[in-house]
């Protein structure tokens, strides 16, 4: 190898040299060499103040360093320690571009959302080293990724497990510690954990991580409306947070823009756990075809023939032979005879059941829908997604959510009305609403308004929580074939729980019926 290339290829590795020495040498500088560098008196606050300014060099050296090694990743024939470190003697593949890109991220803005975290503490910190472990480990799936061939479904949701226990353990984190007062914190890097699931999205995974930060920015306005003027710890710790996903989007639209990069030539799929199953066995040859004459002689044969053309050639002579029935014995003159009518299955026709049956062709999944057709937002048979959100909602679209199950919605803005319909196991939370909000024929829904509502009707639903906002305690709730409904009002940083009547009683008061709720009994 050139003396040149050498010098490349240890350009980052003997700047980070270099900087050590300085660094090193400023710190080991004596007293009068020290007085050099500043102008204050060596007293004992001076010489704290000296070493702040040294601490602050030494953080703006390493942020350099980083983004050197970035721009280094980008130039060819110029190596990162990273790279070097992999195509060294000891016969490690080689990682592809795109994981020691990642490497970058987690040595820039997840490590400087740790420092930040650190600095709160507490909840906040322990929720972070969380958040971490799962970077980590998506880190090790995409180092995975590079060397091997697009997996099989099955097998894509195994592997995909230690991504998916850890946001799970974020999330749970979260879940436990409500009464936290960092609440609003927790809930920030709960909601937007998903992101990490990008890796199984395609063919745009930056849009789906920039959903997960428009979720998390819901609750990082709320800790900026908390600290922004009285404690600046809380608003960098947010900087630093959303810089993550701001930089992980970067990542993607540079190196997965459609999709998560596997290797074309690397291992092959994981084979089955036995060997492919033998072709079976040829056919045996076809037997001779089946006679249509039994195995006579031609005498007896055409002596058969002949008599059976003697008798036909009889002509009317031929019903001499036949005997008289009586009358008793006709069917059509004695119904008694007559056999009793059986439905008989045509052979022409199979007995399985046809295409058409139900149970012959089951009904298959619906495409979830999520799109704007006019002014009218649909929301279809969604399953399973926790992260849907309609952010560009205005005051005259309307929203209807149909056939949609264990999914959340979130509505940001203001729209003239919502409508939910046919649902099982969703939530949903909104802003602000000018008309109605309508529940039919569901089971099990959430419903939370963070800003005002005027009414909410809820029709056959077996199942309904709603939980209102200071401002919108004022909202009709009309109910109608329901049961299970629960009003829950904020009460002391908390909601509190109040049923809706199901029974009711009716009696005549003389002039009209007078109708009110029963009250309960035990």
């Amino acid at each position: 190898m050139s003396q040149d290339m050498c010098r490349k290829r240890l350009g980052i590795k003997n700047l980070n040299v270099n900087m050590h020495s300085y660094l090193t040498g400023q710190l080991l500088r004596g007293p009068d060499e020290v007085s050099q560098i500043t102008t204050r008196p060596q007293t004992k606050h001076g010489s704290i103040s000296v070493m702040a300014e040294l601490q602050d060099l030494v953080e703006r050296l390493e942020k350099s360093v980083k983004r050197l090694e970035l721009a280094s990743l980008k130039i060819p024939g110029v190596m990162s320690p990273v790279s070097d470190a992999v195509n060294g003697d000891n016969g490690v593949q080689d990682l592809a571009p795109y994981v020691e890109a990642f490497d970058v991220v987690l040595a820039g803005p997840v490590a400087d959302f740790m420092k930040h975290s650190k600095i709160l503490g507490e909840d906040v910190e322990k929720h972070a080293e969380i958040f971490s472990s799962a970077f980590e480990a998506q880190r090790d799936f995409l180092a995975m990724a590079c060397k091997r061939q697009h997996p099989l479904e099955n097998e894509m949701n195994t592997l995909l497990k230690p991504i998916s226990d850890r946001i799970q353990e974020v999330q749970n984190f979260r879940e436990k510690n409500r009464g936290s007062k960092m609440f609003n914190h927790l809930s920030a890097v709960s909601e937007s954990i998903a992101a990490l699931g990008w890796v199984a999205v395609a063919p745009k995974p930056g849009p789906y991580v920039k959903e997960m930060y428009d979720a998390a920015t819901f609750y990082t306005n709320r800790v900026l409306k908390e600290y922004k003027e009285n404690d600046k710890r809380h608003v960098e710790w947010v900087k630093s947070f959303l810089s993550i996903w701001t930089e992980l989007q970067a990542y993607i639209k540079e190196y997965h823009t459609t999709g998560l990069l596997w290797n074309k030539v690397g291992l092959a799929k994981s084979p089955p756990s036995c060997g492919p199953c033998p072709l079976p066995p040829p056919p045996p040859p076809p037997g001779p075809p089946p006679t249509l004459w039994p195995e006579t002689s031609k005498d007896e044969a055409s002596v058969a023939r002949s008599q059976l053309f003697a008798q036909l050639n009889q002509g009317e002579g031929i019903t001499k032979g036949l005997r008289h029935v009586p009358d008793d014995q006709k069917t059509h003159k004695n119904p008694s005879l007559r056999p009793r009518t059986a439905v008989i299955n045509s052979p022409s026709k199979s007995h399985s059941s046809s295409p058409t049956s139900p149970m012959s062709s089951p009904q298959q999944p619906r495409m979830p829908v999520l799109e704007l057709e006019g002014k009218k937002w649909k929301v279809e048979y969604q399953e399973n997604n926790d992260n849907i959100v309609i952010s560009e909602a205005e005051l005259k679209h309307v929203v209807y959510v149909y056939k949609c199950s264990n999914s959340t919605l979130k509505i940001q803005g203001k729209v003239n009305s919502i409508t939910i319909d046919s649902c099982k196991k969703l939530g949903l939370v909104f802003d602000n609403v000018v008309g109605i909000v309508e529940i039919i024929n569901s089971r099990d829904v959430q419903v939370q308004v963070m800003g005002k509502v005027p009414t909410i009707s809820i029709n056959k639903t077996e199942g309904c929580h709603i939980y209102l906002s200071e401002e919108s305690l004022g909202c009709e709730i009309i109910s109608a074939k329901s049961s299970e409904m629960n009003i829950l009002i904020p009460q002391d940083d908390d909601y509190k729980e109040y049923p809706v009547p199901e029974q009711f009683k009716t009696i005549w008061n003389g002039s009209k019926l007078f109708t009110e709720a029963a009250e309960n009994v035990g």
